[in-house]
């Protein structure tokens, strides 16, 4: 194990003297971890959700084979990014070369209509082949915004385009082609569909409203993924991906394409007494069924997530239309709690109870009970009212304070915890405790795995900790 805390001096950073250690420990261990994952892991240049520790099993959503690699985080992006963040912190083109390798998997894997599904099988007669843009693929066509599918890997090949000064030219064509791509698939409302497959048709703009039929039996849209959807973090997801390709790329179209998914926010309000979000709207802009236990429902996670999103959009654009429906929605939120203080994924429409799901074999039942529920699925989320609710009000006094960035203390902990964390060989090893892991690989509690997650989660603080040192010098 490593010794205590380096000594700190009078402003509270460890003394340059006792980090130099810590410094060249944290470079090697780095260079060791990254070389492991690059030579021993990736396959074709991208990676997995998790791996046995031989390496002869691996896992995305669901099990994959050597020829297959996952653009849904935590996969191919998500590493990617950790190796960038690791080449910003050393300027060691090693990690720029790894980096660059999960860039060039994305551009084999982009689809013909510009963005990308779950994962890239580089075996031409592969279970997951879908009908790439190069033009070696077949099948589906299908580009998804689900899971920040196509947004992680927009944000890798930008940031990667930017490292090389653009110069790169596949990833800079495939990184602007999935820019004008998501373009065209945003309705004219501002809203953006869970799938594409090419631009999507326009739409009347609708304000949104409750459904007069029976929400629960009607009224069902078979294609729901063509709707207007905020399921699992879009609205957040979309605006850091359009603010990124803005910063990048200096392109106004990516300002205007963030103000019109703003103005799509602020239509998909509900009205009292539920002045909130869905997560799925249909044409007319009501509250519609997605997958069957998914019902039509004012969303408290997605809610949190979009309040959170029409704050970064008012400070991007300067326009304070984006902050009119927040104090509203925050109030609404905050009389919704749970008794233990969180919020329920799911509202019923008017009645405000909370909804959710009994399952038998692959039958679902609406309840309002919480005692059987699928474990599949997360049926309620933490409570962010109170941070988002001091921040707005910030925002409107004009006294928004920056985010507070780590201490010295903290990023050399987190060093520290990677450090001793890392084996011999240069892994990071977890052990499956009986939790539910993304993609469920059929381990037994007690077994023994490498996480891409956990991977780029340990680069990032190392990367961090390094970056530090360096701005100290």
């Amino acid at each position: 194990m490593l010794g205590g805390l380096a000594a700190l001096g009078a402003s509270g950073v460890p003394r340059a003297e006792d980090a130099a250690p810590l410094r060249a420990q944290a470079l090697a261990a780095l260079k060791r971890a990254a070389t492991f994952y690059r030579t021993q892991v990736a396959a074709h240049g991208g990676y997995v959700y998790h791996y046995t520790l031989d390496l002869q099993q691996r896992w995305g959503e669901g099990e994959a084979t050597r020829d297959q690699v996952w653009v849904q985080p935590p996969g191919t992006p998500t590493v990617g990014l950790a190796y960038l963040r690791a080449y910003d912190a050393t300027g060691d083109s090693y990690y720029l070369d790894a980096a660059t390798e999960a860039a060039e998997a994305l551009v084999y894997g982009q689809l013909r209509s510009g963005g990308w599904t779950n994962a890239i099988d580089f075996d031409p007669h592969g279970a997951r082949v879908a009908l790439y843009r190069h033009g070696k693929g077949r099948g589906k066509n299908n580009s998804t915004l689900d899971d920040g599918i196509t947004q992680s890997a927009i944000r890798l090949l930008a940031r990667a385009d930017q490292a090389h000064a653009f110069k790169h030219a596949a990833i800079h064509t495939v990184a602007t082609t999935a820019l004008d791509a998501l373009l065209a698939a945003q309705f004219p409302n501002g809203g953006f569909p869970q799938v594409w497959t090419g631009p999507v048709a326009a739409r009347p703009v609708l304000k949104a409203s409750y459904p007069s039929y029976d929400w629960r039996t009607e009224g069902r849209v078979r294609n729901y993924w063509d709707m207007y959807t905020l399921n699992d973090g879009l609205a957040g997801q979309m605006t850091d991906t359009l603010l990124e390709a803005f910063a990048i790329y200096k392109d106004d179209r990516y300002r205007k394409a963030l103000a019109r998914l703003g103005d799509f926010l602020l239509l998909a309000q509900l009205p009292d007494p539920q002045p909130a979000w869905a997560q799925q709207y249909g044409e007319t802009m009501h509250p519609i069924w997605a997958r069957k236990f998914e019902p039509a429902a004012v969303t408290g996670s997605e809610s949190q997530d979009v309040i959170a999103a029409l704050m970064k959009i008012h400070r991007a654009t300067g326009d304070a239309k984006y902050l009119e429906p927040i104090p509203r929605a925050l109030a609404y939120l905050k009389a919704s709690r749970l008794p233990d203080g969180r919020l329920a994924r799911f509202y019923e429409l008017k009645s405000n109870k909370p909804l959710y799901m009994t399952r038998k074999g692959e039958e679902y039942s609406l309840t309002y009970e919480d005692t059987d529920l699928p474990s599949h699925y997360s049926w309620k989320a933490a409570s962010r009212l109170d941070a988002l609710e001091k921040q707005y009000t910030e925002l409107k006094a004009g006294a928004l304070r920056p985010s507070k960035a780590p201490s010295a203390m903290t990023l050399e902990q987190k060093a520290r915890q990677a450090l001793e964390a890392l084996d011999a060989e240069g892994r990071w090893v977890s052990t499956h405790g009986g939790e539910r892991l993304t993609g469920q690989p059929k381990l037994p509690p007690g077994s023994r795995f490498l996480s891409s997650e956990v991977f780029s989660r340990n680069v990032e603080a190392l990367s961090d900790y390094l970056k530090l040192r360096s701005a100290e010098k």
